[in-house]
């Protein structure tokens, strides 16, 4: 059952309620991301694989930025 309400959770986008938080959503949008990813759903390491990249993405646009 808490699988099914994380994967509700994390797929209903920033304004996702959860009834265990008494209809306010306490984690973030990264943080639903980050548990779907260490889940043992099938397909739930490429959400983690899609953070690294989205990370790296952004260190490397942050340190050319910093460069200019």
């Amino acid at each position: 059952m808490t699988l099914v309400v994380l994967a509700g959770a994390a797929c209903g986008g920033p304004k996702a309620k959860s009834s265990a938080a008494g209809g306010r959503d306490t984690l973030t949008e990264r943080q639903r991301d980050s548990v779907l990813a260490r889940s043992r759903i099938p397909g739930a390491s490429g959400v983690g694989k899609a953070m690294r990249v989205a990370d790296s993405t952004s260190a490397q646009v942050q340190s050319t930025d910093t460069i200019h």
